[in-house]
């Protein structure tokens, strides 16, 4: 899979996530069909055209602990995804390690099952 398709990809499922749920990297990696590929997922995210940072609820991506990802020291990255989660009524929890905070996976979890959802970015690959 080139890296268009597999941020088209990306981008689609997480359109997909509903309001007020979460999703890890790793399980949006899972659902296109690149399971060792979390890491990627993150770097689609990093560069999403800016005209697509409403269209895409990046947002609602969080590690696999639930923790949000500051993205790098002295970025307001996660402080912005804190209080995006927050206002769609997603309780964020303070992290015991001065992280931006947690949510917990068994509330707000969204995890469904590989090929129930359709991803039009990868075709045949689909």
């Amino acid at each position: 899979m080139d890296s268009a398709t597999f941020h088209a990809a990306v981008y689609e499922v997480i359109r997909q996530i509903p309001h007020q749920k979460v999703t890890t990297y790793g399980h949006v990696a899972k659902l296109i069909g690149m399971p060792r590929h979390s890491r990627h997922v993150g770097q689609a995210l990093k560069f999403l055209p800016g005209g697509q940072n409403n269209q895409v609820p990046w947002h609602r991506v969080v590690s696999s602990t639930g923790a949000i990802s500051s993205r790098g020291p002295g970025t307001q990255w996660g402080l912005r995804q804190r209080q995006a989660l927050e206002a769609e009524g997603v309780e964020v929890q303070d992290s015991r390690d001065g992280g931006d905070g947690r949510v917990s996976l068994a509330t707000w979890g969204w995890f469904p099952e590989v090929g129930s959802i359709d991803i039009d970015a990868l075709g045949d690959l689909n």
